[in-house]
């Protein structure tokens, strides 16, 4: 498995807003959590949860991807998001995303944590 090139292929979703699809490299028994500590048990809740929020997404306004780093079977990835909601409301998250990886290319965890969600 080259991780490099499968956190490079994820990220690369991500920062083309296909958000959804990227869940694509999860276990089935992948877990996440975020700092507002909502959590997900399985691949099938983390795409639900990626649905209903891209569903909600009125305007992207950026997505940034700064840096990635791999060491071992754990990935960090930092991205800066800036959306418009369709209830009118913004977000603004800038963000690191880490990720530990199966022997098999899949994620089994992923964690989101707090950069900085100051608008310059």
């Amino acid at each position: 498995m080259d991780l490099k090139n499968h956190v490079k292929e994820m990220d690369d979703m991500v920062s083309q807003g296909d958000i959804v699809n990227a869940v694509k490299y999860f276990a089935e028994t992948a877990t996440t959590s975020d700092y507002g500590k909502v959590t997900t048990a399985t691949k099938a809740q983390m795409v639900e949860k990626m649905e209903g929020f891209t569903n909600a997404i009125a305007r992207v306004n950026s997505i940034i991807h700064h840096h990635s780093i791999v060491d071992g079977d754990v990935s960090a990835s930092e991205f800066t998001f800036d959306f418009d909601m369709k209830d009118g409301s913004s977000i603004y998250w800038h963000e690191i995303i880490r990720r530990s990886w199966s022997p098999e290319g899949r994620v089994m965890q992923e964690v989101y944590f707090d950069a900085k969600n100051d608008k310059p």
